[in-house]
């Protein structure tokens, strides 16, 4: 793994966030140097904006910092980490940083755009920045040549303006975009649709995982929340639009219940989805914060957790061993731990390992809930 990010004649070094004693992975791309080079001896003025969208650990916030007045627009609390970190760690001077759901700077001169497989949080992005952009602002969109597909360059073309692609360099390929106001539309409402099983509406903001159907590992794990008079303190651990929690509060309506994720965009569709589907929403609160960091330890008398199995656009099984680790923190006594998993992921091995012992609550060809007690 490269600690150090040099290019130019210049080095930043530049860390993943969370920081593990071993890292395997770098926190920039082929596509951020691309970026990097191609703007290089670009004039920029000072005073006008720079818009950095989705830069996963602050690589072009930091390489950027001191050229212009920088906004990253980010909708994850750990990129958001990331990103401080690294400005810190070069003594580098601060960034704007906002969440995607936050008004944008105006009269920006450079868009720089790390292009995110999920297209309806592309789509969200291209209407906010053609309702933003002057005639003159150059936006460049970059990533991986294998994630950029045919379908993502009708939507910048169809949301933002006229849109062509650069060779490719290192497997990294840029997209160039001429903003076009005659193609400014309304900015679309949040997702919603229904549960009817569990007579549950859910509202969705663009990143919210599974932002469009209720995905079938949480539709198996919602039939099995417990409900016990036992339970006062209540965690919902990677609660996208916060089903499960909005379930656990129905069915212990006793025990405050507290949403946690990394999205900023699905702590705010739970929490709308809390005033629709709750009659008391403020049994259900929702933060963003890394797994369960801002967490009072031995505070919680069950977690349900439904962990991701990736980080940005990478693979990984780090986040659901982190969670894991917090949850026995944060749990009491004899606290309960329960989780839901894809069959392969064996996270049987890793809650025995954690906690000493673990029971197979169900499970069908695809999933199995665990439950794990402290």
């Amino acid at each position: 793994m490269k600690p150090a990010l040099t290019l130019h004649d210049r080095t930043l070094k530049l860390n993943r966030f969370p920081i593990r004693k071993i890292e395997t992975l770098q926190a920039w791309d082929a596509a951020d140097e691309y970026l990097i080079n191609h703007t290089h001896d670009m004039e920029l003025d000072p005073q006008r904006p720079i818009l950095i969208l989705n830069d996963s650990f602050g690589a072009l916030s930091c390489w950027f910092a001191e050229r212009a007045n920088v906004t990253t627009v980010t909708d994850s609390f750990v990129a958001k980490q990331g990103c401080i970190a690294n400005l810190t760690a070069n003594q580098l001077p601060n960034v704007n940083i906002i969440d995607c759901l936050a008004e944008l700077p105006k009269n920006p001169q450079l868009v720089l755009i790390k292009l995110p497989k999920n297209n309806r949080l592309l789509t969200w992005q291209l209407q906010q920045l053609c309702h933003l952009l002057p005639e003159d602002c150059m936006v460049i969109g970059a990533a991986k040549v294998k994630e950029i597909h045919t379908s993502t360059l009708k939507l910048c073309e169809k949301y933002l303006g006229e849109t062509k692609t650069s060779l490719a360099v290192k497997k990294a390929r840029l997209v160039f975009i001429k903003p076009s106001a005659a193609l400014a539309k309304p900015m679309p409402e949040p997702k919603t649709w229904d549960v009817p099983e569990h007579d549950i509406r859910l509202s969705n903001h663009a990143n919210v995982f599974s932002g469009e159907s209720l995905d079938i590992g949480a539709r198996l794990l919602l039939n099995h929340i417990p409900q016990d008079h036992k339970y006062k303190d209540i965690i919902d651990l990677g609660c996208g639009n916060g089903v499960i929690g909005i379930k656990a509060a129905r069915r212990n309506p006793q025990a405050k219940i507290t949403c946690v994720d990394e999205s900023f965009m699905a702590a705010a569709s739970c929490t709308e989805n809390a005033k629709q589907n709750l009659e008391a929403p403020e049994q259900l609160t929702a933060i963003v914060t890394d797994c369960l960091a801002d967490i009072e330890h031995s505070s919680a008398d069950l977690v349900l957790c439904n962990p991701p199995f990736h980080q940005q656009t990478t693979i990984t099984d780090h986040i659901a061993w982190q969670m894991f680790c917090d949850a026995k923190q944060v749990l009491r006594p004899k606290g309960e731990l329960i989780v839901i998993g894809n069959r392969q992921l064996g996270y049987d091995d890793k809650l025995k390992r954690l906690f000493g012992n673990v029971e197979i609550i169900v499970q069908n060809d695809k999933f199995i809930v665990y439950q794990s007690v402290k």
